[in-house]
């Protein structure tokens, strides 16, 4: 554990500036392996990540290391239209990739200790939101100054596992979270009219936050052909933002949502496996993320019941395919659908987090090679979506109009594991 939480700060800095916004904020998936079928990974561990998505899975993959890294690139940006009073006086596209490409490394580990037992770790990031307009949005401040947040959530998951016989296994994992977060050019916040604590909205640099929760899951193998699944992740209580506890509700408190899943493998043949997870993210249930926005007013930033981002609670669907080419070759493809968690009357806050995207279509494969080690590979794409608003910009006090946030993105990951 110790070193788990040694490895929390290297990560971070590692993913510093990250902009994750797929089934919300979350990743769509955990480990390149499963990110290349469409995050399938609920009844079909692959790698030492496994425990990102059901820490049952390390109880079946034996003894491992894996490491890797993924580039991902999100293109955002906000059309404002019939603006200030109608006159349309800042209508216009401003863009939100001045910060553009980044890369997001992972590592896992795992030991089988005896028959029934393994110990091992999985070190990854969870997923976080980033945004960078540099020639800032009028709304958020009158200078034209840069505005946008980074917002970023690694997770270390010690993690022992359970057989309990030949078909059933039993994980859970310690979630211990380290978070950051940097907004910048919210002045027009930054004053008692709209915040319970001036001078702790915008820029202040950066902050930091750690939590602990806990992660419950199991693993049937029902017959030959089909194994089941099903995870629980309690919500991680994490130390509050105090640089901006005039921003978030609760004065600064994020915590990383409950969340919970099952999934289903099917080997149709000795070569072929069909597999899917369906998984619920109860992002409402934490009043900086699910407080209605701006249309919460008056009600002040940073207070309990305080402006948040809005979202609703999401439900993913995800669906993967795994063929084994070969004895050196598999291959993986995937489908991801995610419901929406952006509000249309909400749009205008969500500027900083246009988390739209709501499809992901994915492949992947692996070689082995001939000193048995693994080499993965996938590639991700999140098709374009567009939230366009609908009462999203108050008249009062902001002269009315709309909020049309839009998102796509594309991501390739390589990834590097051996049996130990």
């Amino acid at each position: 554990m110790r070193t788990t939480i040694k490895l929390l700060p290297w990560l971070l800095t590692m993913m510093a500036g990250q902009a994750w916004a797929t089934d919300g904020y979350f990743a769509h998936g955990y480990g390149v392996k499963g990110l290349g079928l469409g995050g399938v990974g609920i009844a079909l561990p692959q790698d030492a990540l496994a425990a990102a998505t059901n820490p049952a899975g390390l109880g079946i993959v034996g003894d491992r290391i894996d490491f890797g890294v993924t580039w991902f690139k999100p293109d955002r940006d906000v059309r404002l239209s019939n603006t200030a009073g109608g006159s349309g006086a800042l209508d216009g596209r401003y863009d939100g990739n001045d910060s553009e490409h980044f890369f997001i490394p992972e590592f896992g580990y795992n030991r089988v200790i005896n028959e029934r037992t393994t110990l091992g770790v999985s070190v990854y990031g969870n997923g976080g939101m980033n945004t960078d307009y540099k020639d800032g949005i009028p709304y958020f401040n009158n200078t034209g100054s840069r505005v946008g947040i980074d917002y970023l959530q690694v997770v270390g998951a010690p993690t022992a596992t359970w057989r309990v016989n030949e078909q059933h296994v039993l994980g859970l994992s310690l979630n211990l979270a380290y978070q950051r977060f940097e907004a910048q050019g919210l002045q027009n916040f930054d004053n008692a009219g709209f915040t319970t604590s001036p001078g702790n909205v915008t820029n202040n640099g950066h902050d930091h936050s750690y939590g602990a929760g806990l992660r419950l899951g199991w693993i049937g193998q029902l017959s030959d052909a089909v194994t089941v699944g099903a995870t629980y992740q309690t919500k991680t209580y994490a130390s509050k933002f105090d640089k901006y506890k005039g921003l978030f509700a609760e004065g600064g408190d994020i915590d990383i949502p409950a969340n919970y899943g099952i999934g289903i493998a099917i080997k149709t043949t000795p070569s072929f496996t069909l597999a899917a997870d369906a998984q619920r993210i109860l992002y409402s249930d934490v009043n900086a993320i699910g407080n209605l926005s701006l249309s919460n007013l008056p009600a002040r930033l940073g207070a309990g019941s305080g402006p948040g981002f809005g979202w609703r609670d999401v439900t993913v669907l995800k669906l993967g395919a795994q063929y084994a080419y070969s004895d050196s070759l598999t291959l993986r493809a995937g489908y991801n659908h995610s419901s929406q968690p952006v509000r249309s009357s909400e749009t205008l806050f969500n500027i900083l987090a246009p988390a739209v995207v709501q499809d992901h279509l994915t492949l992947g494969a692996t070689y082995t090679l001939p000193n048995k080690s693994e080499l993965s590979l996938f590639f991700a794409h999140a098709f374009e979506n567009k939230v366009r608003g609908n009462n999203s910009i108050p008249a009062a006090p902001f002269g009315g109009g709309e909020a049309d946030v839009r998102m796509n993105q594309n991501s390739l990951g390589i990834a590097y594991g051996w049996a130990i």
